[in-house]
């Protein structure tokens, strides 16, 4: 996942079990069996989180950080000094992005493992990394270019190619499929698999009745809202109204529910962080159909979702993002989509009938 560098801030809404982290190549116990792990990125996020599990005579891996050499040597360091010598018997991977992924092929290749994950993850992971059609820099280009990105801006997403890459230097060539609902044993506890949708393709999510504990993955951060963005695999799509609909499922875990987020500190306050979430999308969607009063182009309403100057690489994400809330808009009929004079998408509020 990708974002504006954020301070890690406490809300007034949310409770804080665990203000320090634990440092790097180390490990923090936070429930019964379960175990945090946080990996440095070379990015505005600044860290994942990752856990393990412990499972019997072994341990589980919940994610796993870049695929890079300082990731390698910390994971060296958790796995000699951490496991009580006990193997990894599994890894589950919660999505396909780099900082989750990136270093999977390497910790499968070292324990004999494959991958558990949900088909849409795998399959995608692969799409991108071997640039198939609709998941390549040129795809990327003509998307952005079909609504409204100027020309300079354009030549700058040159900095993205080879991106996925940089932090994914090979896959995994199987994997084990997981499937929503599924329930997942590890030692004495059972994790069941919550699919979530919106900010990618078939996101993982595991919540422990037993411990009252969501590994929420990249679904549900404490402190900043998940990128939701439309990719040139999926032009049309609705990823903000299949968000908003999988932020629902959580509402009926416990409210005291400990959540376990891949960026941030470990909280309590899940429901009322969903409302946040809600309220975020929401005004963002408000704000958009009062400016479209006269057509725009997702280019042209990035002023109105950020006030921050965007830099070439940050305006990727700004742009899906902004073609997904226009997208739910036209999708819920508030708004319809036209091509100009030039073939580039502008946005419009429908006419009360």
């Amino acid at each position: 996942m990708q974002a504006a560098r954020q301070s890690w801030r406490a809300t007034p809404s949310l409770s804080y079990p665990f203000r320090d982290a634990p440092a790097l190549g180390a490990t923090k116990q936070v429930a019964a069996g379960v175990f945090w792990v946080r990996m440095p990125l070379p990015f505005a996020l600044e860290h994942v989180n990752l856990w393990l599990l412990g499972d019997g005579d072994g341990w589980t891996i919940v994610d796993c950080g870049l695929g890079t050499a300082t990731t390698r040597e910390l994971w060296e360091q958790v796995l000699a000094g951490c496991l009580d010598r006990r193997p990894v018997q599994r890894l589950i991977v919660t999505h396909c992005h780099p900082d989750h992924i990136g270093l999977a092929a390497w910790l499968c290749e070292k324990f004999g493992l494959s991958p558990w994950m949900t088909y849409s993850e795998y399959a995608h992971a692969h799409a991108v990394y071997h640039r198939v059609a609709g998941a390549n820099h040129a795809a990327l280009h003509t998307l952005h270019q079909r609504h409204g990105l100027d020309p300079a801006r354009l030549g700058a997403l040159n900095s993205h190619e080879g991106h996925y890459r940089r932090g994914v230097p090979s896959l995994p060539e199987a994997y084990r499929r997981i499937r929503h609902g599924e329930r997942l044993i590890a030692g004495q506890n059972t994790w069941r698999v919550i699919v979530g949708h919106g900010h990618s393709p078939e996101h993982a999510a595991l919540y422990c009745d037993k411990l009252g504990v969501l590994i929420s993955g990249d679904m549900l951060l404490p402190r900043i809202s998940t990128n939701v963005s439309v990719w040139p695999m999926e032009p049309d799509g609705d990823p903000v109204g299949e968000f908003l609909d999988s932020l629902e499922q959580f509402k009926e875990l416990p409210p005291d529910t400990l959540v376990l987020p891949s960026h941030g500190l470990p909280f309590q306050g899940m429901r009322a962080r969903i409302a946040e979430l809600d309220c975020h999308h929401r005004s963002r969607l408000e704000r958009l159909t009062a400016v479209c009063g006269r057509p725009q182009t997702a280019a042209e309403v990035l002023p109105e979702l950020f006030d921050r100057k965007l830099d070439d690489y940050h305006v990727v994400f700004a742009m899906g993002e902004a073609i997904a809330h226009l997208n739910h808009l036209m999708r819920c009929g508030t708004l319809d989509r036209v091509d100009d004079a030039n073939g580039v998408y502008r946005f419009v509020r429908r006419a009360a009938p």
